[in-house]
């Protein structure tokens, strides 16, 4: 593996999907610094992951914001030195019909949209000065194949511009051998679904999947690292990769 004292920024990161791929970093021996909204989360998940502190940093705040984003790049050059690595991982997501969304719903979306593209500006200005670098973005499913029983044109509409971004910029920064993928999940099981589905109707969308279950943390997990990883995937860029059991793939 190439992540050994890679340094890396992940939004989101306070449970889920991007404390389990925190985890993961650290254990392949990366230095992780983690983003979410809220301090406490953000304190507890780190200190689960790395009881010592020395791998691991976090800055709480909404990526929306630009002093939340100076301040975690700084973090991670104040702490380790640079960056090499940008997960985006951070994440809203509710289905609702087109006619039911209000302005905030879309501004919403926006905002994290917003944040995904300038932490990727500060990112890449760090990774230029590293020789190198890889950003995975989190688009999603929905955005490449619309689903009638989960109506989600507002989370869509912006993870089509993360798609798009991803390809924009894995042209216009592969000479700097800076890499971007996207991955497009469908349905994980994440705290992301607690306030919206009961157990019961999460274990429902099993059989929506062609491989017959929800997708885990870990199955996202494994995806970023290989995105990650230039020794595994370093002919890899502008991809949007889909996964998602097999949704994409055809009619089930």
């Amino acid at each position: 593996m190439s992540l050994q004292d890679k340094v890396v920024l992940i939004t989101g990161g306070g449970s889920g999907i991007g404390a389990n791929t925190a985890r993961a970093f650290v254990e392949a021996g990366a230095k992780v610094v983690l983003n979410g909204r809220r301090s406490e989360v953000l304190e507890y998940t780190a200190a689960q992951i790395d009881p010592t502190g020395k791998h691991i940093a976090w800055v709480a705040g909404d990526i929306g914001q630009a002093k939340i984003r100076q301040k975690l790049v700084f973090a991670a050059v104040e702490h380790f030195g640079g960056v090499d690595i940008l997960f985006n991982n951070a994440g809203v997501f509710e289905p609702k019909h087109f006619l039911d969304h209000t302005e905030k719903d879309l501004e919403d979306y926006l905002n994290l949209l917003r944040g995904y593209f300038f932490l990727s500006q500060a990112a890449i200005a760090k990774m230029q000065k590293r020789g190198s670098g890889a950003i995975i973005n989190t688009g999603s499913m929905w955005a490449l194949h619309a689903v009638a029983a989960t109506p989600c044109s507002g989370s869509s509409t912006a993870k089509g511009a993360v798609h798009a971004l991803t390809k924009n910029l894995a042209i216009e920064f592969a000479p700097d051998q800076i890499r971007v993928n996207a991955i497009a999940p469908a349905v994980v099981e994440t705290p992301l679904f607690d306030s919206l589905l009961t157990s019961e109707q999460l274990a429902s969308f099993n059989d929506f999947h062609p491989l017959g279950r929800n997708g885990q943390a870990q199955d996202i997990t494994e995806a970023v690292l290989f995105l990650a990883d230039s020794d595994r995937s370093g002919w890899i860029t502008g991809v949007v990769l889909p996964v998602d059991g097999g949704v994409t793939a055809g009619r089930n």
